[in-house]
């Protein structure tokens, strides 16, 4: 079974379950979400860095699994990390090998 049926699967679950409740005002949680992401979103600056061809690569594949640009998701990882955000997922026996070998240090 694909992921995205798994996912459906669980939502229409947690839906039967009644998890799901109606939200009050959703025109108005609608204008708050859409302010805060427009404010959140809003790009001025252009910088420019040098970065490895391989860790380029690495980027751009995990964009592509997110589908989202590449340069939108470099973005949010900044952004995430100077509001003090930015969660690192523990890694899996088989990650720290695989990080290891790239010369990552696994604290």
């Amino acid at each position: 079974m694909d992921k995205e049926r798994r996912l459906e699967e669980e939502i229409l679950a947690s839906f039967e379950r009644g998890e799901w409740q109606s939200v009050p005002n959703l025109s108005a949680e609608i204008a708050r979400f859409s302010s805060m992401a427009s404010a959140s979103l809003v790009k001025d600056k252009r910088v420019n860095i040098r970065i490895s061809s391989r860790d380029l690569e690495d980027i751009q594949a995990r964009a592509a699994e997110e589908a989202i640009p590449y340069q939108t998701l470099m973005a949010s990882v900044l952004h995430k990390f100077v509001t003090g955000r930015l969660v690192e997922p523990s890694l899996s026996p088989a990650n720290k090998v695989r990080s290891c070998k790239r010369g990552a240090s696994t604290i």
